[in-house]
C-alpha cells in the first residue's frame, strides 16, 4: 500500500506549533494528572456560568421537540436561523453595528473560521491577469499560534516586529508592544496582502490593542483595499475577558470573529464571523464542502441569552472580575518569586485573556529548551518561537519569551512560577558558571 502523502498532506503533517500544543495538553490531562498546566488556552471551571450551562441543557431536555431537533437535524451551513437572527440582533441593539443575518456565518470554531478564511483570502490569486501569491500580514508579532501552519500554501504569512513601550517605566518590569505603523505601511505597500489579521485581547500576550490602533489599522486597510480581521475570541462584547477600556468595532470591510469557548464551552466547538455578504457566502460553501452543517448546541445554548442580554451580563459581572482577579494575584506572585529568583525578568501589560508573557531577558537557552526542561519538573508551559512567525529576520527576544495561562487554580499556578523560576535560575547560574 502506498501511503506517501500529497505535498498538501506533508505540510499538514509537518512539525507545528499547534499540534504540539494540543498533544501536550491532552496527553497532560490524561497520562499526567500531577502536570501544573499552564499551557494551553483552555477556559477555567467558573462555578456561575458551569451551572448556567446545565441549567441551560436542563431547559432544552424539558423541551423535547427543541432537543430531538438539535441533535436530529442538520442546520443550513450558514447556521441556525435563530441564532444568526439572535445575534444580529444583539450586535445592532447593544453596539449600533448596521449588521443583519446576511453578514453573520457559524462555523465550527474559530480555529475552523480562521482556516476557511486565510485559504479563502490569500494564496495563489488572479490579479490584473496575472497570478500573485498574496499574504496574510500580522501588524503585531508575536501573534496567535494557531495562525502559523493555516495557509495551504507556504509562506502565507508577513510580520511586523513591534515597538516596546514601558508605560510606567523599566523599573516597573511592565512592558508592553506596540504597532509599528511605518512597518506596516511599507509591508502593504507590496501590494502582495490579501487581509490584516490581530487578535484583541492578543493571543499570546494578552495585549488589548488601543482605540487608536484599531481605528488607523482599518484605515490602512482601505486604503489598500484590504480587510482587516479582528479576532475576538476574549473581547467584548462576550466573553469580555478584557480589563481595560476597549471598544468593540467592525464596519462594512472588517471582519469579526466571536467565540463561546471562553464562555466555558469549547466543547461545543461554535464560533461566529461578522463579515460583509459575499464572505458569508463563501464561509457557508465551505462549511457544507468541509462539514455539512455545524454543531448545534453551543447555538442552542445560548441563543435566548443574546435574545434576554444575560450573555452579556454574565461576561461583564462573572467572567470579566473572575479572570481580572486570577490575573492580578498571578502577577504578584510573578514579581515575589522572579524577583526573589534573582531573574532579570518583565511582563507583558495583562490587558485582557487567559495569559501573562513573560520576558526573561538574556536568557542563556532559547525558551523551547526550557520548556521542555519544565515538562521534565511537572510544569507545561508554552514556549515563545512559535509566535514569532512571518517575520523577515530572526530576533533573539523571541527566544526569550513563555506564554503562562494564570486560569487555573491558584496553588498550581503559584507552585508552577516556582518550579519556573528555579530551573530559569538554575540555567542562568551553570551558564555564568556559578
Amino acid at each position: 500500500m502506498d501511503l506517501t502523502f500529497s505535498m498538501l498532506g506533508q505540510r499538514m503533517n509537518a512539525e507545528s506549533g499547534i499540534v504540539s500544543l494540543m498533544d501536550d495538553l491532552g496527553r497532560a490531562l490524561t497520562e499526567r494528572p500531577d502536570m501544573l498546566m499552564l499551557g494551553g488556552g483552555n477556559p477555567a471551571a467558573v462555578p456561575v456560568l458551569q451551572a448556567r450551562w446545565r441549567e441551560r441543557m436542563s431547559e432544552l431536555l424539558a423541551d423535547g421537540a427543541s432537543f430531538d431537533a438539535m441533535l436530529g437535524n442538520y442546520d443550513p451551513p450558514q447556521g441556525n436561523p435563530v441564532f444568526i437572527a439572535s445575534l444580529a440582533a444583539m450586535l445592532r441593539r447593544e453596539l449600533g453595528w448596521h449588521v443583519g443575518p446576511e453578514n453573520i456565518a457559524v462555523t465550527l470554531g474559530g480555529q475552523t473560521a480562521f482556516f476557511f478564511l486565510f485559504n479563502l483570502l490569500a494564496g495563489r490569486t488572479m490579479v490584473a491577469g496575472r497570478v500573485q501569491h498574496r499574504k496574510i500580514l500580522l501588524p503585531l508579532c508575536p501573534e496567535y499560534i494557531g495562525y502559523a501552519d493555516q495557509g495551504l500554501e507556504p509562506e502565507s504569512f508577513i510580520a511586523c516586529r513591534p515597538t516596546i513601550e514601558w508605560p510606567r517605566g523599566e523599573a516597573s518590569r511592565e512592558f508592553k508592544y506596540g504597532v509599528d505603523f511605518a512597518a506596516v505601511a511599507a509591508a502593504l505597500a507590496g501590494g502582495d496582502i490579501a487581509a490584516m489579521v490581530v487578535s484583541r485581547p492578543t493571543n499570546p500576550t494578552g495585549n488589548v490593542l488601543t482605540d487608536d490602533e484599531i481605528h488607523r489599522l482599518a484605515a490602512l486597510a482601505d486604503a489598500h483595499g484590504v480587510p482587516l480581521i479582528i479576532d475576538n475570541a476574549y473581547g467584548a462584547p462576550f466573553p469580555g475577558v478584557i480589563f481595560t477600556e476597549a471598544t468593540p468595532f467592525w464596519s462594512p470591510t472588517t471582519i469579526l470573529t466571536l467565540s463561546l469557548s471562553k464562555l466555558g464551552l469549547p466543547g461545543t466547538r461554535t464560533a461566529a464571523v461578522i463579515a460583509p455578504p459575499p464572505v458569508i457566502k463563501a464561509l457557508s460553501a465551505m462549511t457544507a464542502i468541509a462539514g455539512l452543517a455545524n454543531t448545534n448546541i453551543g447555538q442552542r445554548l445560548v441563543q435566548p441569552m443574546l435574545d434576554s442580554g444575560e450573555l452579556l451580563t454574565l461576561s461583564r459581572t462573572v467572567l470579566r472580575p473572575f479572570y481580572e482577579e486570577k490575573s492580578r494575584l498571578a502577577l504578584g506572585w510573578i514579581h515575589e518569586i522572579f524577583g526573589a529568583a534573582g531573574l532579570d525578568y518583565a511582563v507583558h501589560a495583562s490587558e485582557g485573556a487567559f495569559f501573562h508573557w513573560l520576558w526573561l531577558r538574556g536568557l542563556p537557552v532559547s525558551s523551547h529548551e526550557l520548556y521542555e526542561r519544565l515538562k521534565e519538573r511537572g510544569v507545561l508551559v508554552v514556549p515563545g518561537e512559535p509566535f514569532f512567525f512571518g517575520l523577515p529576520d530572526d530576533w533573539p527576544h523571541a527566544r526569550e519569551c513563555l506564554r503562562l495561562n494564570f486560569s487555573g487554580r491558584p496553588d498550581v499556578v503559584r507552585e508552577g512560577l516556582q518550579r519556573i523560576a528555579t530551573e530559569a535560575a538554575a540555567i542562568v547560574r551553570l551558564h555564568r558558571g556559578g
